[in-house]
């Protein structure tokens, strides 16, 4: 007997079922370029093994929203049609990241998105087109992957506080990374899961696993996204890539050599190239290849959101050069800022959690504010750290002017 389905070994999830059209889209060439961007970008510099790629994640974020779909399924809330196309946008949620994930978003600010490609991949790529031969609607499955659903709570499936995104990102990048922090109960949370007025519900009795997992994502953002020398990587790449954004206009690509872009090609591209404009491009990857960071000299937990606007990274550097006598390209100012609790698919933060309960045959419903959840109400908010950056040999200087600019800053 043939089976309609093919097993991939996961070592987060097991066994991920995977059924052929499923497979059609995995095997397309645009989707395989996944396995060539880094789920982490720089990070592997500190923690070795965190070597994961964004394809591996985009299986099990289509795994866990199957899961959540039969979930809703078995409660008459979805149909099988539904839980199909719930598990491609799940799939599919990711397609458009550029080299680097999300580091390469930066340098292109708001004319740039891995959420704008990728609705183009779905809808004018083979991808789109694999969809329509098997029956799908791409422009649906579009729609669900990047948050536009009519039915809010499709999109809540994919991304938000509740997704299958973050229960899947914060399992693998923890296993990779090492790091103990990750403890994520997503086949209990998906099982809780319900519907109410069109958003996404769960059940009180699960509460306690929604709390354990913002917490998880919290320490995450502290002991990994954050980390000092993972940031210390990243902000080589970045500068590396907008020393030379003027010379390959990696920003500015049509689709189809956009989808050519990964994070090997980008670096081998910097590094090859002979044009007398790019040396300084090229020492930072080189710097970067070879582990040769720079290292922080000042480092500042900022509460709240503060206005950077009135003191930019940029503005903070040419003061820091300025005072310290040393190059303001040998100095890097970085501020890692995310709001403590994932962004809704509207990318507004999370404010509240509908909570289901049986009592007596009858169904209660609560819209639990964070603010009365005391094991998340203490991490709410953004965390916002601002670090400057320097190499070894100017370290003494950088860090005088740093403290007597930045620690005086309201």
């Amino acid at each position: 007997m043939t089976r309609k389905y093919l097993d991939i070994i996961d070592p987060i999830h097991g066994f991920i079922h995977v059924q052929k059209h499923e497979l059609a889209v995995i095997d397309s060439p645009i989707f395989q370029r996944l396995r060539r961007i880094k789920q982490l970008s720089g990070a592997h510099l500190t923690y070795p093994a965190a070597q994961h790629a964004r394809f591996e994640h985009s299986l099990g974020v289509m795994h866990i929203a199957g899961q959540a779909g039969r979930a809703l399924l078995e409660g008459g809330v979805l149909h099988s049609d539904d839980v199909e196309v719930l598990r491609l946008a799940g799939l599919l949620h990711d397609v458009g990241h550029g080299p680097f994930s999300h580091l390469f978003e930066q340098i292109a600010g708001k004319k740039l998105s891995h959420e704008d490609f990728g609705k183009q991949i779905i809808i004018h790529s083979e991808i789109g087109d694999i969809l329509s031969k098997n029956g799908f609607d791409k422009k649906i499955i579009s729609s669900i992957a990047f948050g536009e659903s009519k039915r809010r709570f499709v999109n809540e499936i994919v991304s938000g506080a509740l997704s299958a995104d973050v229960m899947d990102y914060l399992q693998r990048d923890g296993y990779f990374t090492g790091a103990e922090h990750a403890r994520v109960d997503h086949r209990r949370l998906t099982q809780s899961m319900d519907v109410y007025r069109g958003r996404l519900a769960l059940e009180k009795s699960a509460l306690y696993s929604f709390e354990s997992m913002m917490h998880s994502r919290y320490q995450m953002f502290k002991a990994v996204y954050f980390h000092k020398t993972v940031r210390a990587a990243e902000v080589t790449l970045l500068e590396a890539l907008r020393a030379s954004e003027s010379e390959f206009g990696f920003t500015s690509l049509e689709l189809d050599k956009y989808v050519e872009l990964t994070d090997e090609y980008v670096l081998s591209r910097i590094a090859s190239s002979e044009s007398t404009g790019l040396e300084r491009a090229k020492k930072l990857v080189c710097d970067y290849q070879n582990r040769n960071l720079p290292k922080c000299v000042y480092e500042r937990i900022m509460t709240g959101k503060p206005d950077l606007a009135k003191y930019g990274t940029s503005e903070l550097r040419e003061s820091i050069s300025e005072k310290s006598g040393i190059k303001s390209s040998e100095i890097f100012v970085d501020s890692s800022v995310t709001p403590s609790m994932p962004l809704a698919p509207s990318k507004n933060e999370s404010k509240s959690v509908i909570l289901v309960e049986n009592r007596h045959g009858r169904r209660h419903t609560t819209e639990l504010p964070v603010s009365e959840m005391p094991a998340v109400s203490a991490i709410s908010g953004f965390m916002n750290i601002l670090r400057v950056y320097t190499h070894q040999r100017y370290r003494k200087k950088v860090e005088i002017a740093a403290e007597s600019i930045i620690g005086g800053l309201e």
